[in-house]
Protein backbone atom coordinates (compact mmCIF):
# COMPACT_ATOMS: atom_id res chain seq x y z
CA UNK A 1 0.00 0.00 0.00
CA UNK A 2 0.94 3.38 -0.90
CA UNK A 3 1.86 5.76 1.70
CA UNK A 4 1.96 9.69 1.64
CA UNK A 5 5.71 11.04 1.41
CA UNK A 6 6.49 14.02 3.17
CA UNK A 7 10.13 16.20 3.03
CA UNK A 8 10.98 19.69 4.32
CA UNK A 9 12.05 21.76 1.66
CA UNK A 10 9.70 21.06 -1.33
CA UNK A 11 7.65 18.48 -3.09
CA UNK A 12 7.06 17.34 -6.80
CA UNK A 13 4.24 15.14 -8.15
CA UNK A 14 3.80 13.67 -12.15
CA UNK A 15 2.42 11.18 -13.71
CA UNK A 16 5.99 9.58 -14.81
CA UNK A 17 8.91 9.29 -12.54
CA UNK A 18 11.45 10.80 -14.73
CA UNK A 19 9.05 14.21 -14.94
CA UNK A 20 9.35 14.11 -11.01
CA UNK A 21 12.49 13.51 -11.13
CA UNK A 22 13.30 16.60 -13.34
CA UNK A 23 11.46 18.58 -11.38
CA UNK A 24 12.90 17.23 -7.87
CA UNK A 25 16.42 18.46 -9.20
CA UNK A 26 15.10 21.76 -10.12
CA UNK A 27 14.10 22.10 -6.50
CA UNK A 28 17.39 20.90 -4.87
CA UNK A 29 20.04 23.30 -7.12
CA UNK A 30 17.52 26.15 -5.21
CA UNK A 31 15.09 26.75 -8.26
CA UNK A 32 11.65 27.80 -7.51
CA UNK A 33 7.94 25.83 -8.18
CA UNK A 34 7.98 27.35 -11.50
CA UNK A 35 11.28 26.47 -12.96
CA UNK A 36 10.64 23.00 -11.82
CA UNK A 37 6.80 23.00 -13.15
CA UNK A 38 8.98 24.06 -16.57
CA UNK A 39 11.02 21.03 -16.66
CA UNK A 40 8.33 18.56 -15.74
CA UNK A 41 6.58 20.23 -18.29
CA UNK A 42 9.22 19.91 -20.49
CA UNK A 43 9.83 16.16 -19.86
CA UNK A 44 6.57 15.06 -20.12
CA UNK A 45 5.86 15.28 -23.85
CA UNK A 46 9.68 13.07 -24.21
CA UNK A 47 8.61 10.41 -21.65
CA UNK A 48 4.66 10.19 -21.74
CA UNK A 49 3.89 11.12 -25.79
CA UNK A 50 1.00 9.43 -25.34
CA UNK A 51 -0.55 11.98 -22.89
CA UNK A 52 1.14 15.29 -24.04
CA UNK A 53 2.89 17.27 -26.27
CA UNK A 54 4.26 21.20 -26.87
CA UNK A 55 2.20 21.15 -29.82
CA UNK A 56 -0.73 21.63 -27.30
CA UNK A 57 -2.46 23.91 -24.59
CA UNK A 58 -1.32 25.08 -20.83
CA UNK A 59 -3.25 26.16 -18.17
CA UNK A 60 -1.43 27.62 -14.71
CA UNK A 61 -2.47 28.47 -11.31
CA UNK A 62 0.61 30.03 -9.79
CA UNK A 63 -0.03 30.80 -5.64
CA UNK A 64 2.59 33.26 -4.23
CA UNK A 65 2.43 33.84 -0.55
CA UNK A 66 0.67 37.11 0.62
CA UNK A 67 -0.45 37.66 -3.23
CA UNK A 68 -3.52 37.21 -4.95
CA UNK A 69 -3.29 33.72 -7.07
CA UNK A 70 -2.37 34.01 -10.85
CA UNK A 71 -4.16 32.22 -13.60
CA UNK A 72 -1.76 32.10 -16.95
CA UNK A 73 -3.83 31.27 -19.96
CA UNK A 74 -1.74 29.30 -22.48
CA UNK A 75 -4.57 27.94 -25.02
CA UNK A 76 -4.67 28.63 -28.61
CA UNK A 77 -7.50 29.60 -30.87
CA UNK A 78 -8.67 28.65 -34.22
CA UNK A 79 -6.81 29.23 -36.92
CA UNK A 80 -7.82 31.92 -39.39
CA UNK A 81 -8.73 29.80 -42.15
CA UNK A 82 -10.56 27.26 -39.56
CA UNK A 83 -13.92 27.99 -40.94
CA UNK A 84 -17.67 25.71 -41.38
CA UNK A 85 -17.07 26.21 -44.96
CA UNK A 86 -13.52 24.61 -44.85
CA UNK A 87 -14.74 22.02 -43.29
CA UNK A 88 -18.00 21.78 -45.90
CA UNK A 89 -15.52 21.93 -48.81
CA UNK A 90 -13.93 19.22 -47.32
CA UNK A 91 -16.87 16.79 -47.10
CA UNK A 92 -17.40 17.11 -43.55
CA UNK A 93 -20.29 17.91 -41.37
CA UNK A 94 -18.54 18.19 -38.19
CA UNK A 95 -14.83 18.72 -37.12
CA UNK A 96 -12.80 15.31 -37.66
CA UNK A 97 -11.58 13.78 -33.89
CA UNK A 98 -8.13 12.94 -36.49
CA UNK A 99 -5.64 14.12 -38.87
CA UNK A 100 -4.81 17.78 -40.49
CA UNK A 101 -8.09 19.28 -40.15
CA UNK A 102 -8.37 18.25 -36.76
CA UNK A 103 -5.02 20.20 -35.98
CA UNK A 104 -6.60 23.52 -37.12
CA UNK A 105 -5.47 25.72 -33.44
CA UNK A 106 -2.57 27.06 -32.59
CA UNK A 107 -0.82 25.02 -29.69
CA UNK A 108 -0.70 27.72 -26.74
CA UNK A 109 1.37 25.73 -24.02
CA UNK A 110 4.70 27.22 -24.64
CA UNK A 111 3.65 30.52 -24.46
CA UNK A 112 2.51 29.27 -21.04
CA UNK A 113 6.17 28.61 -20.08
CA UNK A 114 7.32 31.94 -21.51
CA UNK A 115 5.15 33.80 -19.33
CA UNK A 116 4.96 32.04 -16.52
CA UNK A 117 9.14 32.40 -16.56
CA UNK A 118 8.60 36.02 -16.80
CA UNK A 119 6.52 36.07 -13.38
CA UNK A 120 9.49 34.10 -12.34
CA UNK A 121 11.88 36.73 -13.15
CA UNK A 122 9.50 39.02 -10.88
CA UNK A 123 10.51 36.03 -8.18
CA UNK A 124 13.87 36.31 -8.61
CA UNK A 125 13.97 33.08 -10.18
CA UNK A 126 17.71 32.60 -11.98
CA UNK A 127 17.77 28.76 -13.54
CA UNK A 128 17.92 29.49 -17.59
CA UNK A 129 15.78 27.81 -20.15
CA UNK A 130 18.59 25.46 -21.68
CA UNK A 131 18.98 24.07 -17.70
CA UNK A 132 15.47 23.56 -17.47
CA UNK A 133 15.32 21.57 -20.75
CA UNK A 134 18.00 19.85 -20.02
CA UNK A 135 16.24 16.43 -19.03
CA UNK A 136 13.91 16.51 -21.56
CA UNK A 137 16.04 16.85 -24.37
CA UNK A 138 18.56 14.60 -23.13
CA UNK A 139 16.08 11.69 -22.39
CA UNK A 140 14.26 12.90 -26.32
CA UNK A 141 18.00 12.37 -27.66
CA UNK A 142 19.00 9.32 -25.78
CA UNK A 143 16.45 7.59 -24.92
CA UNK A 144 13.51 6.53 -22.90
CA UNK A 145 12.08 3.31 -21.91
CA UNK A 146 8.55 2.98 -23.43
CA UNK A 147 6.22 2.64 -20.55
CA UNK A 148 3.30 -0.20 -20.42
CA UNK A 149 0.50 2.88 -20.78
CA UNK A 150 2.65 3.79 -23.80
CA UNK A 151 3.19 0.60 -25.35
CA UNK A 152 -0.70 -0.77 -24.62
CA UNK A 153 -2.25 2.73 -26.15
CA UNK A 154 -0.36 2.68 -29.46
CA UNK A 155 -1.74 -0.79 -29.55
CA UNK A 156 -4.84 0.20 -29.42
CA UNK A 157 -4.97 3.01 -31.62
CA UNK A 158 -2.14 1.79 -34.12
CA UNK A 159 -5.24 1.37 -36.92
CA UNK A 160 -6.64 4.27 -36.26
CA UNK A 161 -3.88 6.59 -36.29
CA UNK A 162 -1.16 4.88 -39.06
CA UNK A 163 -2.88 6.86 -41.73
CA UNK A 164 -2.10 10.16 -39.86
CA UNK A 165 1.06 12.40 -41.47
CA UNK A 166 4.51 11.54 -39.27
CA UNK A 167 2.49 8.98 -36.69
CA UNK A 168 3.96 5.59 -38.16
CA UNK A 169 7.74 6.96 -38.64
CA UNK A 170 7.77 8.20 -34.86
CA UNK A 171 6.11 5.98 -33.01
CA UNK A 172 5.71 2.43 -34.22
CA UNK A 173 8.41 0.25 -34.69
CA UNK A 174 8.43 -1.96 -37.59
CA UNK A 175 5.00 -0.55 -38.65
CA UNK A 176 3.73 -2.48 -34.42
CA UNK A 177 3.57 -0.78 -30.99
CA UNK A 178 6.60 -0.43 -29.71
CA UNK A 179 6.79 -2.92 -26.55
CA UNK A 180 6.95 -2.27 -23.02
CA UNK A 181 10.47 -1.37 -21.84
CA UNK A 182 11.59 -0.85 -25.57
CA UNK A 183 13.89 2.05 -25.50
CA UNK A 184 12.83 5.20 -27.92
CA UNK A 185 14.27 8.25 -29.10
CA UNK A 186 12.87 11.30 -30.74
CA UNK A 187 15.62 12.97 -31.93
CA UNK A 188 13.74 15.90 -34.01
CA UNK A 189 11.83 17.01 -30.78
CA UNK A 190 15.24 17.30 -28.94
CA UNK A 191 16.46 19.65 -31.23
CA UNK A 192 13.22 21.36 -31.14
CA UNK A 193 14.23 21.68 -27.43
CA UNK A 194 17.37 22.32 -27.95
CA UNK A 195 16.55 24.84 -29.81
CA UNK A 196 13.98 26.35 -27.83
CA UNK A 197 16.78 26.81 -25.01
CA UNK A 198 18.98 28.73 -27.24
CA UNK A 199 16.31 31.15 -28.73
CA UNK A 200 13.33 31.07 -25.99
CA UNK A 201 9.59 30.19 -26.24
CA UNK A 202 8.90 33.38 -27.92
CA UNK A 203 10.74 31.55 -31.34
CA UNK A 204 7.89 28.85 -31.19
CA UNK A 205 5.69 31.84 -32.50
CA UNK A 206 7.85 33.96 -34.51
CA UNK A 207 11.13 32.44 -35.38
CA UNK A 208 12.91 29.47 -37.10
CA UNK A 209 10.63 27.34 -35.21
CA UNK A 210 7.63 28.81 -35.68
CA UNK A 211 8.43 28.90 -39.95
CA UNK A 212 8.99 25.13 -39.88
CA UNK A 213 5.90 24.70 -37.58
CA UNK A 214 4.12 26.63 -40.58
CA UNK A 215 6.01 24.82 -43.24
CA UNK A 216 5.48 21.25 -41.98
CA UNK A 217 1.54 22.37 -40.89
CA UNK A 218 1.00 23.73 -44.78
CA UNK A 219 2.69 20.43 -46.16
CA UNK A 220 -0.32 18.35 -44.81
CA UNK A 221 -3.01 20.74 -44.99
CA UNK A 222 -3.86 21.70 -41.40
CA UNK A 223 -4.97 25.34 -41.83
CA UNK A 224 -2.59 27.12 -39.43
CA UNK A 225 -0.58 29.44 -40.72
CA UNK A 226 2.96 31.36 -39.14
CA UNK A 227 0.14 34.57 -38.90
CA UNK A 228 -2.16 32.60 -36.99
CA UNK A 229 1.44 31.78 -34.71
CA UNK A 230 2.49 35.08 -34.59
CA UNK A 231 -0.62 36.53 -33.02
CA UNK A 232 -0.54 34.45 -30.45
CA UNK A 233 0.09 35.53 -26.83
CA UNK A 234 -0.50 33.94 -23.68
CA UNK A 235 -2.57 35.88 -21.12
CA UNK A 236 -2.50 36.52 -17.01
CA UNK A 237 -6.01 36.19 -16.08
CA UNK A 238 -8.12 36.48 -13.06
CA UNK A 239 -8.71 32.76 -11.38
CA UNK A 240 -12.50 31.33 -10.64
CA UNK A 241 -12.94 30.66 -6.65
CA UNK A 242 -15.07 30.19 -4.31
CA UNK A 243 -14.87 29.65 -0.36
CA UNK A 244 -15.67 26.25 1.46
CA UNK A 245 -15.76 25.44 5.16
CA UNK A 246 -12.63 24.43 5.19
CA UNK A 247 -10.78 26.97 3.08
CA UNK A 248 -10.95 29.07 -0.50
CA UNK A 249 -10.65 27.07 -3.99
CA UNK A 250 -9.43 28.37 -6.96
CA UNK A 251 -9.80 26.99 -10.26
CA UNK A 252 -9.08 27.71 -13.97
CA UNK A 253 -11.84 30.41 -15.79
CA UNK A 254 -13.38 29.56 -19.29
CA UNK A 255 -12.92 27.95 -21.80
CA UNK A 256 -11.92 25.62 -19.39
CA UNK A 257 -14.36 23.58 -17.20
CA UNK A 258 -12.92 24.96 -13.86
CA UNK A 259 -16.43 26.52 -12.64
CA UNK A 260 -17.68 22.98 -12.52
CA UNK A 261 -14.90 21.77 -10.44
CA UNK A 262 -15.74 24.70 -7.84
CA UNK A 263 -19.22 23.62 -8.48
CA UNK A 264 -19.35 20.50 -7.46
CA UNK A 265 -17.22 21.02 -4.31
CA UNK A 266 -19.37 23.96 -3.13
CA UNK A 267 -22.63 22.13 -3.65
CA UNK A 268 -21.19 19.07 -1.72
CA UNK A 269 -19.93 21.17 1.27
CA UNK A 270 -23.06 22.60 1.89
CA UNK A 271 -24.59 19.00 2.15
CA UNK A 272 -23.00 18.12 5.67
CA UNK A 273 -21.84 14.83 4.96
CA UNK A 274 -19.97 12.97 7.21
CA UNK A 275 -17.82 10.33 6.08
CA UNK A 276 -15.95 9.18 2.82
CA UNK A 277 -16.93 6.97 0.29
CA UNK A 278 -20.31 5.26 1.37
CA UNK A 279 -23.69 5.65 0.03
CA UNK A 280 -24.50 9.35 1.10
CA UNK A 281 -21.05 10.35 0.37
CA UNK A 282 -20.87 9.01 -3.55
CA UNK A 283 -24.68 9.99 -3.75
CA UNK A 284 -24.06 13.05 -3.02
CA UNK A 285 -20.87 14.39 -4.60
CA UNK A 286 -22.45 12.92 -8.07
CA UNK A 287 -25.65 14.76 -7.40
CA UNK A 288 -23.79 18.00 -7.02
CA UNK A 289 -21.73 17.07 -10.50
CA UNK A 290 -24.59 16.72 -12.80
CA UNK A 291 -25.87 20.18 -10.87
CA UNK A 292 -22.75 21.70 -12.29
CA UNK A 293 -22.46 19.78 -15.47
CA UNK A 294 -25.77 21.26 -16.86
CA UNK A 295 -24.59 24.80 -16.37
CA UNK A 296 -20.94 24.13 -17.55
CA UNK A 297 -22.73 22.46 -20.86
CA UNK A 298 -24.94 25.99 -21.34
CA UNK A 299 -22.99 28.18 -20.67
CA UNK A 300 -18.69 27.40 -21.27
CA UNK A 301 -16.73 27.59 -24.37
CA UNK A 302 -14.95 30.65 -26.12
CA UNK A 303 -14.80 33.52 -23.06
CA UNK A 304 -15.34 36.55 -25.63
CA UNK A 305 -18.29 35.10 -26.91
CA UNK A 306 -19.99 33.49 -23.85
CA UNK A 307 -23.25 35.58 -22.60
CA UNK A 308 -23.18 34.64 -18.80
CA UNK A 309 -20.71 35.37 -16.09
CA UNK A 310 -18.98 32.13 -14.67
CA UNK A 311 -19.42 33.82 -11.34
CA UNK A 312 -22.85 34.46 -10.98
CA UNK A 313 -22.91 30.77 -10.48
CA UNK A 314 -20.53 30.85 -7.68
CA UNK A 315 -22.62 32.98 -5.75
CA UNK A 316 -24.18 31.91 -2.86
CA UNK A 317 -27.74 32.10 -3.54
CA UNK A 318 -27.11 30.29 -6.82
CA UNK A 319 -25.45 27.46 -4.90
CA UNK A 320 -27.99 27.25 -2.17
CA UNK A 321 -30.47 26.75 -5.13
CA UNK A 322 -28.44 24.05 -6.83
CA UNK A 323 -27.96 21.93 -3.68
CA UNK A 324 -31.74 22.20 -3.19
CA UNK A 325 -32.33 20.88 -6.17
CA UNK A 326 -30.53 17.73 -5.46
CA UNK A 327 -32.59 14.91 -3.86
CA UNK A 328 -30.94 12.82 -1.60
CA UNK A 329 -32.13 9.88 -1.79
CA UNK A 330 -32.64 9.38 -5.94
CA UNK A 331 -30.28 10.06 -8.91
CA UNK A 332 -31.50 12.47 -11.29
CA UNK A 333 -32.37 11.14 -15.06
CA UNK A 334 -28.71 11.41 -16.69
CA UNK A 335 -27.08 11.57 -19.20
CA UNK A 336 -26.13 14.82 -20.55
CA UNK A 337 -23.38 15.45 -23.40
CA UNK A 338 -19.83 14.96 -22.37
CA UNK A 339 -15.74 14.67 -23.92
CA UNK A 340 -13.17 12.65 -23.72
CA UNK A 341 -9.91 13.92 -23.68
CA UNK A 342 -5.83 13.08 -22.75
CA UNK A 343 -3.60 15.05 -21.00
CA UNK A 344 -1.12 15.81 -17.73
CA UNK A 345 -1.46 17.27 -14.85
CA UNK A 346 1.50 18.38 -12.13
CA UNK A 347 2.34 19.89 -8.82
CA UNK A 348 4.85 21.40 -7.36
CA UNK A 349 5.71 23.92 -4.25
CA UNK A 350 8.71 24.89 -3.63
CA UNK A 351 10.68 25.79 0.05
CA UNK A 352 9.03 29.18 -0.28
CA UNK A 353 5.57 28.74 -0.35
CA UNK A 354 5.30 29.33 -3.87
CA UNK A 355 2.95 26.34 -5.44
CA UNK A 356 2.23 25.56 -8.78
CA UNK A 357 -1.18 23.54 -10.46
CA UNK A 358 -0.02 23.25 -13.95
CA UNK A 359 -2.42 20.81 -16.64
CA UNK A 360 -0.62 20.92 -20.35
CA UNK A 361 -2.93 18.65 -23.07
CA UNK A 362 -3.40 17.54 -26.70
CA UNK A 363 -7.23 16.74 -26.22
CA UNK A 364 -7.19 12.99 -27.41
CA UNK A 365 -3.92 10.07 -27.04
CA UNK A 366 -1.34 11.40 -29.30
CA UNK A 367 -3.82 14.77 -30.27
CA UNK A 368 -4.76 15.00 -33.81
CA UNK A 369 -2.11 11.75 -34.52
CA UNK A 370 -0.23 14.29 -36.78
CA UNK A 371 3.44 14.08 -36.37
CA UNK A 372 5.56 17.49 -37.59
CA UNK A 373 8.90 15.84 -39.08
CA UNK A 374 11.05 18.62 -39.05
CA UNK A 375 10.23 20.00 -35.22
CA UNK A 376 9.11 16.20 -34.11
CA UNK A 377 6.08 18.06 -32.14
CA UNK A 378 2.85 16.17 -32.38
CA UNK A 379 -0.30 18.59 -32.92
CA UNK A 380 -2.81 18.89 -30.52
CA UNK A 381 -6.46 18.40 -32.11
CA UNK A 382 -8.45 20.36 -29.07
CA UNK A 383 -10.54 22.53 -32.26
CA UNK A 384 -12.35 19.09 -32.66
CA UNK A 385 -14.53 20.62 -29.61
CA UNK A 386 -16.00 23.11 -31.35
CA UNK A 387 -19.16 22.51 -33.43
CA UNK A 388 -20.07 23.85 -36.97
CA UNK A 389 -23.48 24.76 -37.00
CA UNK A 390 -24.49 24.97 -33.39
CA UNK A 391 -24.84 28.63 -32.64
CA UNK A 392 -23.13 29.71 -29.45
CA UNK A 393 -19.52 29.73 -27.41
CA UNK A 394 -18.36 26.68 -28.96
CA UNK A 395 -19.26 27.07 -32.86
CA UNK A 396 -16.26 27.47 -34.47
CA UNK A 397 -15.15 30.52 -36.14
CA UNK A 398 -11.18 32.17 -36.46
CA UNK A 399 -9.78 33.47 -33.60
CA UNK A 400 -11.87 31.81 -30.84
CA UNK A 401 -10.59 29.84 -28.08
CA UNK A 402 -12.30 25.89 -27.90
CA UNK A 403 -13.51 24.81 -25.07
CA UNK A 404 -11.26 22.61 -22.38
CA UNK A 405 -12.23 20.01 -19.88
CA UNK A 406 -8.61 21.12 -18.11
CA UNK A 407 -8.13 22.58 -15.44
CA UNK A 408 -5.65 22.98 -12.75
CA UNK A 409 -6.87 23.32 -8.79
CA UNK A 410 -5.53 24.74 -6.14
CA UNK A 411 -6.52 25.47 -2.54
CA UNK A 412 -5.93 27.80 0.82
CA UNK A 413 -6.96 26.63 3.19
CA UNK A 414 -8.25 27.92 6.44
CA UNK A 415 -5.47 26.30 8.96
CA UNK A 416 -2.46 27.70 6.83
CA UNK A 417 -2.52 24.74 4.13
CA UNK A 418 -1.69 25.12 0.75
CA UNK A 419 -2.78 22.71 -1.72
CA UNK A 420 -2.13 22.18 -5.19
CA UNK A 421 -4.21 19.11 -7.26
CA UNK A 422 -5.16 17.71 -10.31
CA UNK A 423 -5.66 15.23 -12.67
CA UNK A 424 -5.78 14.20 -16.41
CA UNK A 425 -9.15 12.33 -17.57
CA UNK A 426 -11.41 14.59 -19.69
CA UNK A 427 -14.82 14.56 -18.30
CA UNK A 428 -13.45 12.85 -15.31
CA UNK A 429 -11.10 15.86 -14.12
CA UNK A 430 -14.18 17.54 -11.85
CA UNK A 431 -14.94 14.38 -10.56
CA UNK A 432 -11.11 13.23 -9.44
CA UNK A 433 -10.65 16.63 -8.02
CA UNK A 434 -13.64 16.21 -6.20
CA UNK A 435 -12.93 13.18 -4.50
CA UNK A 436 -9.33 14.13 -3.89
CA UNK A 437 -10.38 17.49 -2.18
CA UNK A 438 -13.67 16.21 -0.64
CA UNK A 439 -11.49 13.14 1.02
CA UNK A 440 -8.34 14.44 1.82
CA UNK A 441 -9.54 18.48 3.01
CA UNK A 442 -12.61 17.84 4.01
CA UNK A 443 -13.57 14.24 5.63
CA UNK A 444 -9.67 14.44 6.90
CA UNK A 445 -8.55 11.37 4.58
CA UNK A 446 -4.71 10.88 4.54
CA UNK A 447 -3.44 12.68 1.28
CA UNK A 448 -2.33 9.48 -0.99
CA UNK A 449 -5.36 7.41 0.21
CA UNK A 450 -7.46 10.02 -1.26
CA UNK A 451 -5.71 9.58 -4.36
CA UNK A 452 -5.68 5.66 -4.37
CA UNK A 453 -9.10 4.48 -3.06
CA UNK A 454 -11.57 3.55 -5.88
CA UNK A 455 -12.89 6.39 -8.11
CA UNK A 456 -15.86 6.97 -10.16
CA UNK A 457 -16.94 8.60 -13.44
CA UNK A 458 -20.18 9.65 -14.17
CA UNK A 459 -20.16 9.50 -18.32
CA UNK A 460 -18.29 8.09 -20.76
CA UNK A 461 -14.64 6.94 -21.51
CA UNK A 462 -12.77 7.17 -24.43
CA UNK A 463 -13.75 5.43 -27.35
CA UNK A 464 -17.08 4.51 -25.73
CA UNK A 465 -20.72 5.72 -26.31
CA UNK A 466 -21.97 4.44 -22.59
CA UNK A 467 -22.86 7.26 -20.09
CA UNK A 468 -23.39 5.27 -17.16
CA UNK A 469 -21.86 5.91 -13.29
CA UNK A 470 -18.66 3.93 -13.65
CA UNK A 471 -17.25 2.44 -10.67
CA UNK A 472 -13.72 0.75 -9.75
CA UNK A 473 -14.80 -2.70 -8.09
CA UNK A 474 -13.45 -1.47 -4.87
CA UNK A 475 -16.32 0.38 -3.35
CA UNK A 476 -17.88 -1.66 -0.87
CA UNK A 477 -20.48 -4.37 -2.77
CA UNK A 478 -23.40 -2.90 -0.34
CA UNK A 479 -22.54 0.86 -1.68
CA UNK A 480 -22.64 -0.13 -5.26
CA UNK A 481 -26.09 -2.06 -4.71
CA UNK A 482 -27.29 0.89 -3.03
CA UNK A 483 -26.47 3.12 -5.68
CA UNK A 484 -28.33 0.86 -8.43
CA UNK A 485 -31.42 0.98 -6.03
CA UNK A 486 -31.40 4.83 -5.57
CA UNK A 487 -31.45 4.89 -9.88
CA UNK A 488 -27.77 5.57 -10.61
CA UNK A 489 -27.38 2.96 -13.88
CA UNK A 490 -23.61 1.83 -12.31
CA UNK A 491 -21.07 -0.13 -14.72
CA UNK A 492 -18.16 -1.91 -12.72
CA UNK A 493 -14.44 -1.01 -13.71
CA UNK A 494 -11.76 -3.65 -12.54
CA UNK A 495 -10.31 -2.45 -9.28
CA UNK A 496 -7.62 0.11 -10.88
CA UNK A 497 -8.85 1.43 -14.10
CA UNK A 498 -6.79 4.17 -16.10
CA UNK A 499 -9.82 5.65 -16.88
CA UNK A 500 -10.33 7.53 -13.81
CA UNK A 501 -7.26 9.22 -14.86
CA UNK A 502 -3.97 10.00 -13.36
CA UNK A 503 -4.12 12.45 -10.09
CA UNK A 504 -1.39 13.81 -8.43
CA UNK A 505 -1.32 16.36 -5.19
CA UNK A 506 0.86 18.48 -2.96
CA UNK A 507 0.49 19.88 0.01
CA UNK A 508 2.48 22.59 2.04
CA UNK A 509 1.53 22.69 5.96
CA UNK A 510 2.06 26.00 7.61
CA UNK A 511 4.83 25.01 9.81
CA UNK A 512 6.83 23.76 6.56
CA UNK A 513 6.04 20.10 6.17
CA UNK A 514 5.36 19.42 2.68
CA UNK A 515 2.98 16.21 1.56
CA UNK A 516 2.74 14.45 -2.21
CA UNK A 517 1.22 11.69 -3.89
CA UNK A 518 1.39 10.17 -6.93
CA UNK A 519 -1.55 7.60 -9.18
CA UNK A 520 -0.71 4.36 -8.77
CA UNK A 521 -2.98 4.12 -12.01
CA UNK A 522 0.04 6.12 -13.63
CA UNK A 523 3.73 6.00 -13.97
CA UNK A 524 4.28 8.51 -11.84
CA UNK A 525 5.85 9.65 -8.32
CA UNK A 526 5.68 12.14 -5.89
CA UNK A 527 9.13 13.11 -4.72
CA UNK A 528 10.17 15.27 -1.95
CA UNK A 529 13.92 16.46 0.10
Amino acid sequence: MLHTPRSRRGMVTSPHHLASEAGLRVLREGGTAIEAAVAMAATLPVVYPHMTSIGGDGFWLIAIPGRDVIAIDACGAAAGAATPDLYARNGHASIPWRGPLAANTVAGTISGWGEALKLNDELGGTLPLSRLVEDAAWHAANGFAVTKSQADLTAVKRDELKSIPGFVEQFLVDGEAPREGQLMKLPALANTLYRLAAHGTADFYSGAIAQDISSDLAKIGAPVTAADLAAHTALRRTPLTVKVRCGQLYNFPPPTQGLASLMILALFDRMQIKAADDFHYLHAIIEATKQAFLVRDRIIGDPASMTEDPTHYLQKAELDAAAARVDKATAMPWPAPIDKGDTIWLGVIDRNGIGVSFIQSIYFEYGSGCVLPTTGIVWQNRGASFFLDAPGPRQLAPGRKPFHTLNPALARLADGRLMVYGTMGGEGQPQTQSAIFSRYAMLGVPLQQSITRPRWLLGKMWGEETTSLKLEARFDPKVIKRLAKAGHNVELLPEFSVSMGHAGAVVRHAEGIFEGAADPRSDGAAMGF
